[in-house]
């Protein structure tokens, strides 16, 4: 017996207003970025790229913008690095230990970016650690690597035992097993997890407020300017900083999908052979 699903006009308009409260602010901030006065309630009297010209002429803004991409650069690398290893090692461990040790990884991101911010400066205070760009890069890996974790370990518990067990009996060591069997079929979701983890980290402002020393990344040069005035140059940031973590994740997925399908090919090509 087949069922019909009836169309819901309550939930069809719960939709629509949800994603409507989503993107309709996004759409605001993107088109007065483009407006050629320095109004930002409407009506729109017409379109320029002003504002955008004196984003880019900006020397505080460039140089946020360096400093932003290093630091995501650092942490999405250095969380890959750590958070497979540390996942890796969870995803082998079985019972009571694994599960706490899991729960251990994930504690950072339970806690508020206001209290870590104040833990993590602490920390670096009764220290006499300097406030600088590796502080930031050490308290965003931190603040990102419980969600790189649960990705990876995610795909890392997926991975069939039956192949470790048939490599294993062919004499691979350990480092051998994990670099030709279990790498190649995880490393898309990994990339993915370090894509998420640098637009995590490019956009963070809270932890960064506490733990950076005498520069500034962009959401801090955004957040500096804000407390002066509004202007449609802020429209314009915005807009440059959405553009580019759709970029980029565009980018990331587009490879993680070309690996995942090399991957299956070369997959089936064995099954078949």
């Amino acid at each position: 017996m087949q069922y019909q699903t009836r169309r819901s006009i309550p939930t069809l308009l719960t939709t629509i207003g949800a994603l409507a409260f989503l993107f309709v602010p996004l759409f605001i901030v993107i088109l007065f970025s483009f407006h050629a006065t320095d109004a930002l309630t409407p009506p729109f009297e017409g379109v320029s790229l002003r504002w955008y010209r004196e984003v880019l002429a900006d020397d505080a803004v460039r140089d946020g913008l360096f400093t932003s991409l290093r630091v995501a650069v650092l942490t999405a690398v250095t969380t890959l690095i750590f958070g497979t290893a540390a996942a890796y090692g969870v995803s082998r461990t079985a019972g009571r230990a694994g599960a706490a040790y899991a729960t251990l990884f994930l504690l950072p991101i339970a806690m508020p970016g206001l209290i870590l911010g104040v833990a993590l400066l602490s920390f670096f205070s009764n220290r006499s650690i300097s406030l600088s760009t590796l502080t930031v890069v050490i308290a965003h890996t931190v603040f990102v690597a419980p969600v790189f974790f649960i990705v990876a370990r995610t795909a890392l518990d997926r991975i069939d035992e039956a192949q470790l067990e048939a490599a294993a009996d062919l004499g691979a060591t350990p480092g051998y097993r994990f670099r030709k069997v279990i790498l190649p079929q995880v490393l898309p979701v990994l990339l993915a997890g370090a894509a998420m983890a640098f637009v995590i980290s490019f956009d963070e402002f809270i932890v960064t407020f506490f733990v950076i020393g005498n520069e500034s990344t962009l959401p801090l040069v955004i957040f500096s300017r804000l407390r002066r005035t509004i202007d449609p140059s802020i429209n314009a940031i915005s807009s440059l900083l959405l553009f580019l973590n759709l970029a980029l994740w565009l980018a990331a997925l587009l490879y993680s999908l070309r690996l995942e399908a090399r991957r299956r090919r070369d997959a089936l090509a064995q099954v078949q052979g």
